[in-house]
């Protein structure tokens, strides 16, 4: 289950399945990473692509959307603005992860694919899938339709006329290769506007909210 929270005195949204690791969304009140004092911060350049990369020395991390992190003494975080955040945590590795799904990810199936580069048993992993556009305001072409329909063999509920659910077909992209414990976010980036940053409402804004994971 969701709820709000705080952290710095900034408005966060959590999950009550990652109450084992550090792990979170901002909202539009923002983040001030500075305050994560002697963590290294990491944040790879974003480009809709299915490239997966596990967190090293590095401190650059091009054309890259998910990290998996093994250490705890760096943070990652990913920016959304209507696309699927999903956050990753291996209850038995003690590892984690966070990708950036959106419709182009989506039908990469970047999800399964940061599991299975995790190395992880689906029934050990925990799945969170944070606030995105949801199937209420997510019109999109025959084509894209198709596109993320054509990744999973249950396609019921996921779609009616043009419009698409995106969170759900990426949780049953997981249910698929049998993630079992996934918490789904209630809320729309689109319709909850005043809560999170939309690319769609909001004509192609530049702003972005954040997926954070610290193990």
């Amino acid at each position: 289950m969701f709820y709000f929270d705080e952290i710095f005195g900034k408005k966060i949204l959590r999950s009550d399945y990652l109450e084992s690791v550090n792990a979170f969304f901002t909202t539009r009140a923002g983040m001030d990473f500075s305050l994560f004092e002697s963590r290294k911060i990491i944040s790879p350049m974003q480009t809709h692509s299915d490239n997966i990369e596990i967190v090293d020395d590095r401190v650059e991390y091009p054309d890259t959307d998910a990290l998996i992190l093994k250490n705890n003494k760096d943070l990652v975080y990913l920016r959304f603005a209507d696309c699927t955040p999903l956050i990753f945590y291996d209850t038995k590795q003690k590892i984690g992860a966070v990708s950036h799904a959106g419709w182009r990810g989506t039908a990469k199936k970047i999800g399964p694919k940061t599991i299975e580069k995790m190395e992880s048993d689906p029934k050990d992993v925990i799945a969170v899938i944070g606030p995105a556009i949801s199937i209420c305001c997510y019109e999109v072409s025959e084509d894209v339709k198709n596109q993320l329909l054509s990744t999973v063999k249950n396609q019921d509920g996921l779609c009616y006329e043009k419009n698409v659910d995106l969170k759900n077909i990426n949780a049953r992209q997981l249910e698929e290769m049998r993630v079992s414990k996934i918490d789904i976010c209630p809320y729309c980036t689109s319709c909850n506007n005043d809560l999170f940053y939309s690319y769609r409402k909001e004509n192609g804004t530049s702003l972005r909210h954040h997926a954070i994971l610290t193990l």
